[in-house]
């Protein structure tokens, strides 16, 4: 059973769709039948990834590509009258696109401003530029936002990316209570949660694939069986992490909190130990 939006000669926009999760995504898509535009703002990308999609398509006038920053709010909006006009009504939007440069509290500002007008910023253009008119048509719709782990758990290390995907999850919830709420709304959206994903944005030096990361493809394979069976969290394990791990690591954050520990506890010398012994004891008490 497919999302209904999902349907073939229906139209799926993919945003950040010229590589990785994006255009494992793409691809799916145009197998399942539907026109397909991918957004980028790598020209290069955008042309090779271009060159695949025709391959699997019906026809060249069922895949597209336009190159665009998200965080473009203008050239977003003039993407999005190009996309009507060559394929009509939007039925899919997948937010996608994301940078990962690395950051520091008191770190280079342009990597501050990059990933919250990309990662957070271009999530929010997307939906607002193109959601109005999917609810307005009326007919079955999806709004797919890649979020992370690391915007829930908030591990140390990169604190401007976990701040976007942060917001990434809170928007996301936001509009799904919205569309929920809308009279007549046949649109939908789900928070596409990644594990360990070997892609462009995590590869750095490496050449193969770490034996805990999945695939791009196994990620959206995963996306799709979760959005048949109508997940709004779409939670994705890894080789490394099962999902009653992450249940653990999310359980504890929130505790942070609710038992009044430090922040970050997971990560502190004095409470390290304890969620070691946390994250250990219940397996087996489970098992037992």
């Amino acid at each position: 059973m497919h999302h209904p939006a999902l349907a073939p000669l229906h139209t799926a926009v993919v945003m950040g769709g010229a590589s990785g999760i994006g255009l494992a995504a793409a691809k799916r898509f145009v197998r399942a039948g539907l026109k397909v535009a991918i957004v980028d703002r790598r020209i290069e990308d955008l042309e090779s990834a271009l060159a695949e999609l025709e391959a699997l398509a019906n026809g060249p006038d069922e895949v597209l590509a336009a190159a665009c920053d998200v965080s473009d709010r203008v050239g977003l909006q003039k993407t999005a009258d190009h996309i009507a006009d060559k394929f009509g009504k939007v039925h899919v939007l997948m937010n996608n696109a994301g940078i990962q440069p690395g950051s520091s509290i008191f770190g280079d500002q342009a990597n501050w401003d990059a990933v919250l007008s990309i990662n957070l910023g271009g999530i929010v253009n997307g939906t607002r530029i193109f959601g109005s008119a999917m609810l307005a048509h009326g007919e079955p719709g999806l709004i797919i936002n890649t979020g992370s782990k690391q915007g829930i758990t908030t591990p140390p290390g990169d604190p401007a990316y976990n701040v976007s995907k942060a917001g990434v999850k809170v928007f996301t919830e936001a509009l799904q209570h919205e569309l929920r709420n809308t009279e007549g709304s046949q649109v939908e959206a789900a928070l596409l949660i990644p594990g360990f994903v070997w892609t462009g944005l995590t590869k750095g030096g490496h050449t193969e694939k770490p034996a805990g990361a999945w695939t791009a493809e196994e990620t959206v394979d995963f996306m799709m069986e979760r959005l048949e069976a109508g997940d709004f969290y779409i939670l994705c394990p890894d080789n490394d992490t099962p999902r009653r791990l992450d249940e653990k690591r999310m359980r504890w954050a929130a505790g942070d909190i609710i038992e009044n520990r430090p922040p970050l506890s997971r990560w502190h010398k004095d409470f390290a130990d304890h969620f070691a012994a946390y994250a250990a004891g219940e397996d087996e008490a489970d098992a037992g």
